[in-house]
């Protein structure tokens, strides 16, 4: 390691560590963007591959400046779902492919009137904020991986489910803490060890060793593209008049995935201590984000987008190192090659990655209110108060705003659905625009520079 306390992004670790860095960042994003293809009912190997795909060229785009991992984004799962059932997974794909293009709009746009305006519309009230709500708002997702199991259909709490994911957040939280030099940093993947190891002598029965020994050794090139690549699907409803305003149904998401993808970038700047969105620039990020996405769809995977439980990873190792993050996404593209390797993968047991995730998405959070403090955010103020409580109790509580059976544009709007985290952004954004005293929201850190632009 150098001699500040961080790997930064231009520096590569020794095999010995970038090999275990790696394979933890690839732990920790792989539970999330396989449960995506599950539900959707798109390929597991090409989420995988989109995953790898997309990270890749979105550090090119990025010019290796910002170390995040790309994976299946949720957002998009009900109206992938819908359209699928109603026009067929090809019309699906177009839709995805879409939302990928309005992000490169978007960039365009970003890149011609630059910057400027988020520091007036994102004071640190509001993005501290929106960080907390991010990890918070995962809080429910980590708490029901860590302590319930699926039973005939209903989500039931398991005294064995709670005991193995205690076991791995002990030994995630104990290997951060206490343990020093290299094995400090892989803290993530000491965990998912310790609670698969746990899982394999208490509760073996809950891993499904008969799928690993069923699975191929290796997938060659030719069956990937006939069995998992499904390039067919999407040029195959693009040459289809009709398939394209069935697909506008999906092309909307983006914008809400817009958002996410905003907090994201905020919080790895955050965690990196360097403005990302001047260097390399918003516009890169989302133009890396949307073209990722378009290639995804266009092999048969999910829309793609930054992820938070690898952003946890980053803030607790410290290590930010380009070459770790493209290593695991050429993992992920070389794992789906092996059955056996992928099929190994999917027998990790969901409290496991309950007890990590716990610990991911509450550093998230901790960020936000990291945020609060160097910013010396005043909530004296009646004005920071109600902005923070409005974005937090709106963001945290873990709902969604469906548009179904809207008559008005109803290709449009139908099945159309606003999370939690998007709603409580843009209630932050216009409450900060309507209320007076707008120079409040920088904090005290930013004092004299409000000033002196007044």
């Amino acid at each position: 390691m150098s001699k500040q306390d961080f790997v930064d992004v231009h520096e590569t670790p020794a095999l010995t560590r970038l090999l275990p860095l790696s394979i933890q960042h690839l732990f920790a994003m792989f539970g999330s963007t396989v449960l995506v293809p599950i539900l959707t009912g798109l390929d597991i190997s090409a989420a995988l591959i989109a995953s790898g795909l997309g990270t890749l060229i979105f550090m090119l785009i990025t010019k290796g400046k910002i170390p995040n991992y790309l994976g299946s984004s949720f957002a998009f799962i009900g109206p992938i779902i819908t359209v699928t059932a109603t026009y067929g997974q090809g019309v699906a794909l177009l839709g995805c492919f879409l939302s990928g293009l309005v992000y490169v709009l978007v960039a365009a746009m970003v890149r011609k009137f630059g910057v400027g305006w988020l520091d007036r519309l994102l004071p640190p009230v509001v993005i501290a904020s929106i960080i907390v709500v991010i990890g918070l708002s995962l809080a429910g997702v980590a708490v029901d991986m860590a302590t319930k199991v699926t039973v005939e259909g209903k989500s039931v709490i398991s005294l064995t489910s709670i005991e193995i994911s205690l076991v791995t957040l002990l030994v995630t939280i104990i290997a951060a803490v206490m343990l020093r030099g290299f094995l400090s940093l892989i803290p993530i993947l000491l965990g998912i060890i310790g609670g698969y190891g746990y899982t394999a002598l208490r509760h073996a029965d809950l891993i499904d060793w008969a799928s690993i020994t069923k699975a191929p050794l290796f997938i060659s090139l030719p069956e990937m593209f006939s069995q998992h690549l499904h390039v067919g699907l999407l040029t195959t409803a693009m040459t289809d008049k009709g398939a394209w305003l069935s697909a506008l149904i999906i092309a909307p998401i983006a914008f809400v995935s817009l958002t996410e993808h905003l907090g994201h970038l905020l919080v790895t700047s955050k965690i990196m201590n360097r403005d990302l969105m001047k260097d390399p620039g918003l516009h890169r990020s989302l133009l890396g984000d949307g073209v990722a996405t378009a290639v995804s769809a266009f092999i048969g995977g999910p829309p793609s987008t930054t992820y938070g439980e690898n952003m946890g990873v980053l803030a607790i190792t410290r290590v930010y190192s380009r070459a770790v993050i493209a290593l695991a996404a050429v993992f992920a593209i070389l794992f789906s090659f092996c059955g056996k390797i992928s099929a190994f993968l999917m027998t990790i047991p969901t409290p496991v990655l309950g007890g990590v995730s716990i610990v991911l998405f509450g550093i998230i959070a901790s960020q936000g209110f990291r945020m609060y403090v160097e910013n010396k955010v005043d909530f004296a103020n009646k004005r920071n108060m109600i902005i923070a409580a409005s974005i937090l109790v709106t963001g945290i509580g873990g709902y969604k705003i469906s548009f179904e059976g809207v008559t008005f544009w109803q290709s449009f709007l139908t099945n159309l659905t606003i999370d939690n985290v998007a709603f409580s952004t843009f209630i932050g954004i216009f409450l900060h625009a309507i209320l007076p005293g707008k120079e409040s929201a920088m904090g005290e850190a930013h004092k004299d520079q409000v000033e002196s632009a007044a």
